[in-house]
């Protein structure tokens, strides 16, 4: 049984159009409100609507009135940093599922009322952390679904980009004065989010302890000297290390390193790493898998050995692709090579379906903790800091994800297709 996702949008700045088009792409949904503080944003968004052939949602100033709108049953929350968990946790109280974006959290305490509010309601809250739907990634979790990885040990990841421009003369932007009053890795859902799921966190393996340590901080300082930037009187100096660098410990054993780097000049990167007994993947070298790659020599000198290359993930595509990017023809509406567009639909799914998100409120809590984790670590020198358990021990034995092509747990393979699969076998 499904129902139609009637999507309110609370923030309306320039994130959020092309999430309003990956919703709108989608046939069980229709965006049926837009809030925000600034009436030329509404208009400027009605005017898109207009051109794109939408229908007109209602506008609200004062996202209360929102909330309170019975056409509305799912809410997205593109908002400044450190509104997107006050405006979830309202709109759990008044009944409808919600999607908030990416950032850290300002406090753990913030992160236990969005989860006890999600408890006491029963309403679930999603993070549209929508690197887990990244190609790669999903057929990395393939592989290591499938064995073929080996035991897994050791992960690496972070979010490596360079934005001087947006941190050091965007004043009025939340991002721009937690780098410049805070020291600690305040972007880390993107890279911890798919190591996450790969490794089975808050489903029967957990974090257990960080340890984090800052550079000295210069790059968004020699930025605006080199760009004559004087800022308003409160942004002279920033706080946050141009690297800082964390390393996890799971409850299973693995660890995990982390690096942000927002503020030294350098490519792009999520820094992706996933080793195991069998084999790594490495965003930045490529595949190797022992079982496949693995090539064996004999020396001249009499002894066996195995000659071992990096090899081209996209070699895999064919055999380990995920199901998801075998079934989409390129065609993606929203931004970031179709993931925003997988991750809104997931997340609108599971609307429809009244399900749980496969990015819950735990994993929300969890991966958006490690902010507020890392600067307590840097502040005391590198000292471990333990993770809080947001499932209060539910991780053990939590019951299974829900089954559906978007589940993030597991690799879901449709039943018809199993049936096929076995009729083809026997004959």
């Amino acid at each position: 049984m499904t129902k139609k996702a009637k999507l309110g949008v609370i923030g309306v700045g320039g994130r959020s159009w092309a999430l309003i088009e990956c919703a709108n792409n989608s046939p069980d949904c229709e965006v049926t409100a837009i809030c925000d503080l600034r009436q030329d944003r509404l208009d400027e968004k009605l005017k898109m609507f207009r051109d794109a052939g939408m229908k007109k949602p209602r506008t609200y100033l004062d996202y209360h009135e929102l909330l309170a709108d019975p056409n509305v049953n799912c809410i997205i929350s593109p908002t400044s940093w450190n509104d997107h968990l006050p405006i979830a946790i309202e709109a759990m109280k008044a009944g409808k599922r919600v999607a908030v974006e990416v950032a850290g959290a300002p406090s753990l305490d913030i992160l236990w009322q969005t989860v006890h509010t999600s408890e006491e309601t029963g309403i679930p809250c999603m993070l549209l952390e929508n690197c887990c739907y990244d190609r790669n990634v999903l057929l990395t979790m393939n592989l290591a679904r499938k064995g073929l990885l080996g035991e897994l040990i050791y992960c690496e990841c972070g979010y490596e980009h360079y934005i001087g421009m947006i941190a050091v003369m965007a004043e009025q932007l939340d991002r721009t004065w937690h780098n410049a009053k805070r020291n600690g890795d305040l972007y880390p859902t993107h890279g911890i989010g798919p190591v996450a799921k790969i490794l089975d966190i808050n489903r029967g393996n957990r974090f257990l302890t960080i340890t984090s340590t800052a550079s000295k901080a210069r790059g968004f300082d020699a930025y605006a000297a080199e760009h004559n930037y004087k800022g308003s009187g409160s942004i002279r100096k920033f706080n946050k290390g141009d690297v800082v660098t964390s390393v996890i410990k799971c409850a299973n054993g693995e660890t995990v390193t982390l690096v942000h780097n927002i503020s030294l000049p350098r490519p792009y990167s999520l820094h992706f790493r996933v080793e195991g007994t069998g084999g790594i993947w490495e965003e930045s070298n490529g595949i190797y898998i022992e079982k496949m790659h693995g090539v064996k020599k004999h020396d001249p000198k009499g002894f066996d050995y195995i000659e071992r290359k990096w090899h081209k993930i996209d070699e895999l595509y064919k055999k380990y692709d995920h199901p998801l990017w075998k079934g989409w023809d390129g065609q993606f509406k929203g931004g970031h090579d179709g993931i925003d567009e997988m991750c809104i639909k997931a997340f609108l799914h599971s609307v429809a379906t009244e399900t749980e998100p496969p990015i819950d409120v735990y994993d929300l809590a969890t991966w958006m903790s490690i902010t507020c984790l890392s600067e307590e670590s840097v502040a005391m020198g590198g000292m471990p800091v333990p993770f809080p358990d947001f499932t209060n021990g539910k991780w053990v034995l939590r019951k299974p994800e829900p089954e559906s092509k978007w589940m993030l747990s597991k690799v879901f393979q449709d039943k018809q297709e199993k049936r096929i699969g076995k009729t083809k076998n026997k004959k």
